[in-house]
């Protein structure tokens, strides 16, 4: 007898030497070294180099990698013809994954079963380089406006900060986002991760199986929850509304956004992260937020009053959308293309991961339908 476990939840689907989550004691690594180590002394170049090669790069190494990025910020003028042609209300992870599965068009012998050749090895820089640049397009589209171009000189962090906004951010602000990004590059094999793998397993080009990968990653229940947080915290208004909103919530049976996560039994270390970023930097610059990062806080205390024993504490989305929203002053529809954009350095190490030791997947099932009949006569 089969045994069905709905959502496939902890079921083995592969062997990865890619990242690793110790769930019981909140340690999440890529390649073997900390988040925190990598929040404090990387960055996102460097990180995705580690995900994708298996070591931290030298130097030189290093540098090589960042200009190679940097020649392949650009994209096609047909990609930002498609655009114009969308009604402006489109939302962003739609129109990305549209995006991206087009830039296939113009790489047709990036090829997985040949997953190290010269152009298949282009095509993957050209999805890490160009993700930014597509969200950050979208952005200027849907408002009326002419892409800001892409800046070569720039690192990733600041010139998709600069292309997304129109204006050079601060060092401060970098360093942030280019930490967010660190934070939201892998985390194992995920809904999306997975579904970038299955794509990948049937040997198609790569801008498919990242496609796949947006357009999974779009769904509420997995990138999109920053958004509802947010809305959540909206909602409760004060941090004095916050027992009374989580009780009735519970009492109904009904999702805290942001609360909970399959893979740690304590707070996601990523959380501890951004929250101590949002301290730290309001600490240090003054600035006045709304009431959303108190009521968060609040919210957090009375979960783990009422939900720690079930192992329910804050994810990574409770804090990154505050952080968005009140510090960056980021579009709130524009928090999941984000995580995307960091993510494709996951996505790739995974692809090519894949495509090296590959088998096609292809689960089984239970059947639950009627019993072996005839057709009835007429």
């Amino acid at each position: 007898m089969i045994e069905y476990i709905p959502g496939l939840a902890g079921v083995p689907a592969t062997e990865s030497s890619i990242s690793s989550i110790d769930g019981e004691n909140g340690i999440l690594a890529y390649r073997g070294y900390s988040i925190e180590d990598l929040v404090k002394n990387s960055s996102f170049e460097e990180a995705s180099m580690l995900l994708l090669h298996g070591e931290l790069p030298n130097k030189q190494e290093l540098e090589e990698f960042r200009c190679l990025l940097q020649s392949h910020y650009r994209v096609k003028s047909n990609i930002r013809t498609m655009m114009w042609s969308l009604p402006p209300t489109g939302h962003p992870m739609n129109v990305l994954q549209m995006a991206i599965a087009s830039m296939a068009t113009f790489y047709p012998e990036a090829k997985a079963a040949t997953p190290d050749s010269d152009v298949t090895q282009v095509a993957l820089i050209h999805i890490l380089s160009t993700t930014a640049t597509l969200v950050s397009m979208w952005e200027n589209v849907r408002n009326g406006y002419d892409p800001v171009p892409p800046d070569p000189s720039m690192g990733y962090a600041q010139n998709f900060l600069q292309m997304l906004c129109g204006r050079e951010p601060s060092d401060e602000i970098v360093k942030l986002f280019d930490a967010c990004l660190i934070l939201h590059a892998e985390h194992t094999i995920n809904a999306s991760t997975f579904s970038a793998m299955v794509t990948a397993s049937t040997l198609t080009n790569p801008f498919a199986a990242m496609s796949a990968a947006v357009g999974t990653l779009a769904g509420p229940l997995h990138g999109g929850a920053n958004e509802d947080v947010l809305n959540m915290l909206d909602e409760i208004g004060e941090a004095k509304n916050a027992r009374a909103y989580i009780e009735n919530r519970l009492k109904n049976k009904q999702v805290i956004w942001g609360m909970g996560h399959r893979e740690y039994s304590i707070k996601d270390p990523r959380a501890t992260i951004l929250q101590k970023m949002i301290e730290e930097y309001v600490n240090k610059t003054g600035i006045t937020i709304s009431k959303r990062f108190e009521t968060a806080l609040e919210v957090e205390r009375v979960c783990e009053e009422l939900l720690s024993a079930k192992g329910v504490y804050p994810n990574v989305d409770f804090y990154s959308g505050i952080l968005y929203a009140e510090i960056l002053h980021l579009p709130t529809d524009q928090f999941t293309p984000i995580f995307a954009v960091a993510r494709s350095a996951g996505w790739l190490a995974h692809w090519s991961e894949q495509v090296h030791h590959n088998r096609i997947f292809r689960p089984t099932q239970i059947y639950t339908g009627a019993d072996f009949r005839s057709y009835p006569k007429k």
